[in-house]
Parts: C-alpha cells; structure tokens; sequence
C-alpha cells in the first residue's frame, strides 16, 4: 500500500530529480556513460575449495555410479573446466555436488547414445525445502531464448517462485552467470548457472551516513550483496535508488565498458510493479542476437528491484550492432516492463515480432475485444422491427444482442487470427508508428533502430493498407478484426506508447468509431489503458466532465470473462447515467473502469490506470524519462476523478500523485471524495450528501400525498454500514420493515426497532450485528453464511446468500428505497417478482438511490401498475453536487489558499470550511427540491400519460442539450450577464473569500463556460419545464445580470 500522502510545500513540479550536472540526459546518450571493464562484483574466493573437492571425489566413488577410474577425471572436470564459480561452492553441501556430477556423467552417457553430442542436455537444480534459496544448472546456448530443455522454463519459473511476490519482508537476489568453459570435450554448449538467495537485511538497519534525508543504500541492503558489490557498482545503484523512489516506471541506464563491446543495462523499479520481468528481458536481447555473461537482481528493503545486465553481441550476428541495439533493448524494456507475458512476443513458434510490434498487438487484440462490430445488420432489422418499450421485446432483443457478444469474437478467435497474418499486422504496426512516432528533436542525433526499422518497410496509404488487407484475408471475420485494428490506428490521439518510461499503456480515443446502433450518446472523449494486470476504460460526455472510478473485481475465471465482455458496456451505461445526474451543474458525466486479472492487486492496479491517464494529461518535459508525444488533439484536457466501487481510499493518493507529476494548478481538483483532514476533501457519507438529495424525493411524496412519515412502511437495501444505507437511516423516522444489505436480511413486520438501526448506522456495521433481543416475535435475521434456518413463519431458508440475492422481491411495504445492491438487480426479466397473484405491486412508491438498480424497461413496467418511482440520475445527485463544487474549490483556490483554508488544522475544519459545507448542502437541498417539484408539476400537467422514468430523462436530455447550446452561444460574452450567473452560481463563502473577478481570472474559461451554462440551463427549465417558449427565455434572460 502507498503511504498516506501528507501536505507540505509544493514540490518542484518535475517529478524527477535533476542529474547531478544538472542536466537531462536523453534515452539516445545514455551509452555514453562509460565504465571500466571490471566486473560489478567480486567473487569471493572459496578458502577450502580443494578439502570439499577431495571430499566430493570420496562420495561419487562411493556411490558406485561412475566407474573408478573415470571419477578423478569427472570431479577434476566439474571443478577447474566447467567454469562455474566459486558461489556454487561456497553454497552447496558435498552430497549436493557429487549428486550433480553423476547427473552429469548420466548427461553424457544418455547424449552418446543419441550419437549426437548437441543432444546433451543438463539439468540440475536444488531448491531449499525452507524457502532460502534454490540452485539451477542447465546448458544454454548463447543468445537463444530455448524452446525446449530446462532452458525453456528456468527464468520463468524463478520469476514465478523468487521474483513475481516479492515484498521488503520476504525477497530474493538472483546471481546468474554463463560458466566458461565448455561441457563436454565434444560438446560446444555452455552451462548456465543461477544461484537463488533469500535476502538477509540486517535489523535494525546501520545508521545512515547521508544528511540530506536520501536513502542511504548501504542501510537497505542485503549483507551478501553488500560484500560482493564494488564501490562502483554501490555508486551506480545508490542513483538509481533514488530515482526509483521518486517516480512510478521503471528507471533504465545503460554502460559502455571500455576496450569491449559489451554494454550493461540497469533496470531498476519498485518491488512489484511488474511481473515475469526477468524471463521476458532473455527473449528481448536474443531478439537482437545478444547474450548475456551474467545478470544479477538485487532487492532492497525499502521495495526497490534493480535488474543488472552484462549483454554482448553474438559472434557473426546479422542483427543491427550493439552499440544501435542496446538502445532499441532499452526502449522495448520499458514495454516489456508494461506487458511482460504478451503472447504475441513469448510465442517462440512466431518469433518475428520484435516487442515494440507485440505490443501493438497485443493493444490491437485487446481493442478488438470491445468493438468487433459484433452485432451487425441483421441486429438493426429486428430492433427496428421490435418494440422496446414492450418488456418480452426488449428481454428478447437483450438476450440476442448477449448472445452475439459471447459467440461472435471470443479472445482466443481474435488471437488466431493475428497469429495467422503476422506480416499484416507488421503493416498495421508501421501505419500506427508512422503517425504516434515522435520525430527526433535533434537533427544530429542518429535515427533510432525503431525509426530505421520503419523506413525499411514501405509504408502504405491507408486505402492501399486496407485493399491488401482486403485482398489477402479470404475470411469475413478475420477481416472484421484486422479492420478492427485500422479503426484503432485512425482513432488514436495521443498515446505514451513511444513514452520512455511507463507502467501501463494509454491511449486517448477520439469516440467517432463507437456504432450508433450500440451507443446512441456519442462520448465527448475516452481514454483506453492496458497494463499486464489489468485493462481499463475512461468515457466522458463532456469537455467538462467528473464520474467515480470504479474497480470491477471478479470472483472467478467465469465471472471475469463475463466482466471482461460486458466492461465497455458497463462504463458506457455509467458515465450515460452520470450525464443524467450531472445536470444541473458544470460537469458533464464521466466514469472510468477498471478490471484487475485474477489476483491481481487492486490498488496497484489503480496506480498503473491514473499514471498511465497522466501521461496523456501532462506535457512530458524530462527526455529520458517523459518526452513530448505526438498530439493529434492538440487542446489542454482536464479530467475530474471521484471514488466509486474499490476506490475510496484512493482519491488522496491519486490527487498527490498528480501533483508530484507536476500538476501544479489543478491537482487539488483531480480527484473529489479526498480526505477532509489532510487534503481537503467533502467527505459525502460524514455530510450525508447524497442522502439528502434522496431525502427531498421521499419528503416530497409524502407533502404531495399528505402522508405521516412514522405510518410509512419501507424496505430498504444497502445496510448501516454504507454512505447511502446509514444515511437514510439517520434522516428517516418511518416505520421500517426490512434491511437488506452485504451481511444478511433483517426483517421485521411490526417495524424494526428503531434505537438499534440507529445504533449500527453510528457505529457504521451491517445488519448482521443487530441484536436479535430487539426483534418481535415474527422478526428474523438470516445471514449469508447461514444454512436451513426456519423463519417465523416456518419457511426454510436453504442458503443465506441466495435468500440474501432475492430478499428485495419477498417483501411488501408502502415505500422501497434501495441505497445499495449491484446494477440491474430489478431487470425485465424478473420485475415481475415484485407483482403479487392479483397483479398488485409490492411497493407503492420507490425512490431509487442506488446507481442502475433498476433497468429501464423494469421501471417503465412499474409505472404502468402506478408505482410512483423516482430513478437514480434524478434521486441521487446529491453526491455529484458535492463533488462539483469541490472540484470548484480546487480550482478557485490557489496551493496557499487551499492548504490555509481547506486542510484541517488540529483535527477541526477552518471556519471557511464549515460555511463552505453549508453552501453545498443548501445547494443540493434546492436542486433536488427543484427537479422534484419540475417532474411532480410535468406529470400532472400530462395527467398521468407519460412515466416519470421518462419526464426525468426527457427533463436531462433537455437541460443537457441547452446547456451545450449555451456553452457554444455568445450568451456567455454578455459581461454583466456572466457575472450576474457567477455571482449567483458560485457559493456564497468562496466569493465573498476571493472575490468574484478573481474567480472569473482563475477558472479556467471552458470551466467557466459550463458553470454558466448549467446554471442558466437548470433554473430555467425547473422554473418554466422543459416546454418554456423562447419568450420566456427572453425573459428568464433579460434578469440574468441581477
């Protein structure tokens, strides 16, 4: 887990550290840091290396394996002409060796029977029962990356056993080293030796001998490491340490050794941030003919893995010169490092694809996934044909359109196809690198091995790319999925995919592709970032657009292709809603996804999908590091980012972020739902602030109908522990009946004893903590984990978690408000659930604070059995209200104004804070009020014809549409109008702070422009409706600079 970030004064706003001379380097001159060719290491030498020889010798003979005139010769073999050094030694017991020297001779016996000596193959391994260590010996050949053999898995599976899970307590170092001499007398193969080692850290750690609060790497070393390091190579990693430590992607620098050709590449990044590194880096240098003499990795104690590597160039190479190569290696590292296990690159049956290809690939494999047109004209007939409105329709068109999703493009189709036209998909590669690429800012500099490689390829218009392509694929659907990759190469706008350090990949989409038939709401924007862990997506309907970011996790291998499938769809469908709910203020609707592998970890996954969105945000300034990229979009783009599902404790994390990125201006409005005390943040659940948008829709049923709250009987899901469920709970005086949330149902018909729903809702804890003592006689609790439990009633419940599932469809009241539950919980197809025989509805009226907990269809079909239902994007915009106008606040207030008087000094908020709080309260009270009044008004006015479900989205669309002509009329150029609108718009408390003109100098002006036209757009339609004439606009207008 990061640390909790803590304010102080503004960093420099370049993430990096300056070098020590005080410049930059670029990727390009970085061999042009020379070193001495000594090795980074000394071997210690192993004292009594002749006693255990004799030894070993005694036992082989023993053994009775070798014949004894052959033993002094193998043991003489083994020890002074294999060239295996003196670690091995050092490290293994006398049993251990002599048992690898008979496996050896039993090596060679076997390879001589084969009468080939090339057949030899060696494989010797120990692994630590305890988990200290392991060694491995097996031939190797240099520079081939082996297809089969120990060779073909070792790397891959210290990764797996050492590497991948490392933490500060429990790591490994890693020595590996080709031996020197060969095999056999006839065999030319060489062994490769690894020697795996826990990490021993000295506790307590030495004292540091820096004062200048750097990490001092001699405290956070491993004892062998540290007597085995020379002073040099101390220096070297004491650099890179440090600048690992102050930035999110890998660190990478290359050394020329002098009076040779090789060249050692240093990797250094934080503990965890990758997986299956090591084993990837062996097929990206025998890619370019280079073998290594040895590798080392190093781990530190406070998280840091530094990967060295000695690589020279293959006797009679055809591959470019090394001293090209190792730039283009290091370029590709930094993919790798993003996209380590990528198919398209491991798949030693197709090795043509050097990374930078693979990568492509494997983007173009994962986009293809999304948006194979999969459903297609014969679709479009029947939804034309169908009536949606009409719920056996709409399930029966829902159903096809699942099913052509599931079985039209499956992953492992995609894959095929790309593996079977890899030249094609080579040409594709160079369509997007001649666009993406970025031009060399030094003319003298020489052209990358990258950029040579695609002036060797003759690049093809984008007809002529599409004929050939056309032509050469004889399969309509293969050529829907190469299609799929030209669609993405002319979407791209920007991408860090040429970005020399990175941790996931991210590309900025223009939407225009998206098929209408799929998605009728063309997005404003949308980002698409892949990482190894994890993929994601970020959609906004606006310039000016906030929504939550959400992390979808997956129960298991079936969930998660399910969620994988349907991940666009849901991001799409969620940033739609927030367009709905965010109309009545600046921001249009946004929402970001994320979808972790198996196992994955979450948070890291958080931290890669933000990074990766930063690159494309910020102007890389740092070469090396991060470099200008090409930008077809060409404007400033701001994103606003809130919490959602797996997110919350994240937001401070993600604002400090981009301010140590260099966000100056606006990290403090980045993200919303930050922690009051040390950021600043408007916590909702503390200020129950989308319960009190939820509020005014229940209160305004009860003014409209004249009923007594405490005689109302409601259910309700989402428990006490939640923002929503809590909330409502401590708002509310009703008669409750049910509570359904994570842990379990509670029920009571009488009406739930109201002390002790308010006792778990201040103590924040669910409903399986209800004390039972307080239920009556017919009331019940049944957890999830409970099993055949008799109810009151008698009824059996088999399983607690699927009676938990249904629980909303069993019970009857007079109010339902659900505040929590998974999206869709109450679709078409089973709405009828919540009808009882006589086809009278279980709930008379719903206010529906949960997100999508209903579908569409489900609630139009409950307003024609008259439920009075409210949905979510009217019901809960509370919520957004708040984060809104504390995006404002980031934006208003400068770095000083914000840290005085929004940041909690002591554990109390400024007197500002308390006032600005009040100011967003009043403002969500007076929205929702309005829109309640404007939808109850509309209903009547139409005496019932058209659903509310409809008057509200009718009532967004309209508000949302004349707030986009607003934003692109000259209204907004009227002066004192535009004041008038701010002055009123604008809370109160950050006027009268900073003043109006000011705030008019600060906010950036498309900002300014959407508040405007919101404002101006909300008060006219909740005043007139959505049916106000153009004259009452020129009215409505005319008093706007009052």
């Amino acid at each position: 887990m990061s640390p909790s970030p803590q304010l102080g004064p503004v960093p420099n706003p370049s993430p990096h550290p300056p070098r020590p001379n005080g410049t930059s380097r670029t990727i390009s001159e970085a061999s042009l840091q020379r070193v001495q060719n000594l090795p980074g290491y000394t071997t210690p030498v192993f004292k009594g290396k002749e006693e255990q020889r004799a030894k070993v010798q005694a036992e082989v003979a023993a053994k009775g394996f070798i014949a004894r005139e052959l033993v002094a010769n193998e043991v003489n073999w083994f020890y002074s002409h294999l060239g295996i050094d003196d670690t091995y030694f050092q490290n293994e017991s006398v049993s251990v060796i002599s048992d690898h020297i008979i496996a050896l001779f039993g090596a060679k016996v076997l390879a001589y029977t084969k009468h080939d000596p090339n057949k030899l193959v060696i494989d010797l391994e120990k692994i630590d029962e305890k988990g200290n260590g392991a060694t491995f010996i097996h031939t190797s050949r240099p520079g081939l990356t082996s297809k089969e053999g120990p060779g073909a898995t070792c790397e891959s599976r210290i990764d797996a056993l050492y590497l991948d899970n490392s933490t500060p307590a429990k790591c490994y170092r890693l020595e590996t080293y080709r031996s020197t001499g060969s095999i056999s007398a006839t065999a030319s193969q060489q062994l490769r030796c690894y020697f795996v080692t826990k990490c021993n850290f000295p506790s307590p750690p030495p004292p540091s001998t820096r004062t200048d609060g750097k990490t001092d790497i001699r405290t956070v070393s491993d004892r062998s490491f540290l007597e085995k390091a020379t002073e040099h190579t101390l220096q070297v990693y004491q650099e890179i340490v440090w600048q690992v430590e102050s930035r999110s992607g890998p660190v990478m620098e290359v050394f020329e050794v002098e009076g040779s050709r090789e060249r050692r590449l240093v990797i250094g990044y934080k503990m965890g941030g990758t997986s299956r590194f090591f084993s990837a880096l062996s097929n990206l240098y025998h890619y370019y003919q280079l073998y290594s003499a040895r590798k080392y990795v190093e781990q530190f104690s406070n998280g840091v893995t530094i990967i060295s590597l000695y690589l020279n160039p293959m006797p009679n190479s055809s591959a470019p010169p090394i001293e090209n190569s190792i730039i283009q290696v290091m370029k590709e590292a930094s993919l790798l490092y993003c996209l380590p296990d990528n198919p398209f690159f491991l798949d030693v049956s197709d090795a043509n694809h050097a990374v930078q290809e693979a990568t492509y690939a494997y983007c173009g494999w994962v986009f293809a996934q999304h948006f194979c047109n999969r459903l297609g004209p014969a679709y479009l007939q029947l939804k034309n044909t169908l009536d949606e409105t009409n719920p056996a329709h709409a399930e029966v068109l829902n159903n096809i359109k699942r099913r052509f999703r599931e079985e039209t493009f499956t992953r492992e189709s995609i894959a095929q196809v790309i593996h079977a036209h890899s030249e094609l998909v080579r040409l594709l590669y160079v369509n997007f690198a001649m666009i993406h690429y970025p031009a060399a800012t030094d003319a003298s500099l020489m052209p990358t091995l990258s950029y040579q490689r695609l002036q060797t390829t003759q690049p093809l218009s984008d007809a002529e790319l599409y004929d050939k392509i056309r032509r050469s694929v004889p399969s309509k659907q293969d050529l829907q999925v190469l299609e799929s990759f030209l669609i993405f190469n002319k979407h791209v706008l920007k991408t860090n995919f040429y970005q020399p350090t990175k941790v996931a990949l991210s590309f900025r989409l223009a939407p225009d592709f998206l098929p209408e038939i799929e998605y009728p709401k063309k997005p404003f924007g949308m980002f698409f970032v892949i990482g190894n862990e994890f993929r994601g997506f970020h959609i906004r309907f606006r310039d000016v657009a906030r929504g939550g970011i959400r992390i979808v996790m997956s129960r298991n291998k079936e969930n998660y292709s399910i969620n994988q499938r349907m991940l666009f769809d849901e991001n799409y469908g969620l940033a739609a809603t927030q367009s709905l709910k965010n109309k009545d203020i600046p921001e249009g609707g946004a929402k970001g996804t994320i979808l972790p592998s198996l196992g994955a970890n979450p948070r890291r996954c958080f931290e890669k999908y933000v990074d990766a969105i930063l690159d494309l945000l910020i102007p890389g300034q740092s070469p090396g590091i991060k470099e200008r990229l090409v930008d077809l979009y060409d404007k400033p783009e701001l994103l606003f980012f809130g919490p959602d599902e797996g997110t919350a404790d994240m937001m401070d994390w993600a604002a400090m972020h981009a301010r140590d990125r260099g966000a100056d201006t606006w990290w403090k409005s980045f993200t919303t739902g930050k922690s009051a005390q040390r950021l600043g943040g408007v916590p909702h659940d503390t200020y129950g602030m989308t319960s009190l948008s939820i509020r005014q829709y229940v209160l305004g049923i009860y003014k409209q109908l004249g009923l007594r709250e405490k005689d109302v009987t409601k259910v309700q899901t989402g428990g006490p522990d939640g923002d929503l469920g809590s909330n409502e709970i401590l708002l509310s005086s009703d008669k409750t009946v049910a509570v359904i949330d994570g842990s379990g149902v509670i029920s009571d018909p009488h009406g739930l004893n109201r002390e002790e729903l308010v006792r778990l809702a201040k103590l924040r804890v669910p409903v399986s903590n209800f004390d039972r003592s307080k239920l009556s006689k017919d009331g019940y609790l049944v957890k999830i984990e409970d099993q055949d439990v008799k109810l009151p009633s008698g009824e059996i419940v088999l399983d607690g978690t699927d009676f938990r599932n249904g629980a909303h469809f069993r019970f009857k009241a007079d109010l339902f408000v659900p505040c929590g539950g998974r999206p869709e919980a109450v679709n078409i197809s089973n709405v009828a659930g919540l009808v009882d025989a006589e086809g009278k509805p279980h709930y008379k009226y719903i206010v529906e604070g949960a997100n999508l907990f209903f579908t569409q269809q489900a609630r139009m079909s409950l307003e024609k059995r008259k439920v009075v239902l409210f949905k979510d994007s009217s019901a809960n915009k509370g919520g957004v209200t708040s984060s809104s106008l504390e995006v404002l606040a980031g934006l208003a207030l400068s770095t000083e104004e914000y840290l005085d008087l929004m940041i909690f000094k002591d554990g109390k908020p400024s007197d500002f804070y308390r006032s600005y709080v009040k100011d967003i309260q009043f403002k969500i009270t007076e929205n929702a009020a309005a829109e309640f009044q404007c939808i109850w008004r509309e209903h009547a006015r139409l005496q019932g014809a058209k659903s509310r479900t409809r008057i509200s989205d009718e009532l967004s669309s309209t508000l949302n549409d004349l707030q986009a002509e607003l934003e692109a009329s000259d209204l907004f150029n009227d002066l004192p109008s535009r004041k008038g609108v701010m002055q009123k718009a604008i809370p109160k408390t950050l006027v009268d702070q900073v003043g109006l003109d000011t705030l008019l100098d600060r906010l950036p002006e498309s900002y300014q422009r959407a508040l405007f036209s919101s404002w101006v757009a909300s008060h006219f339609i909740y005043k007139y409706g959505v049916n106000g004439s153009n004259v009452d606009f020129f009215h409505f207008a005319r008093d706007l600079a009052h």
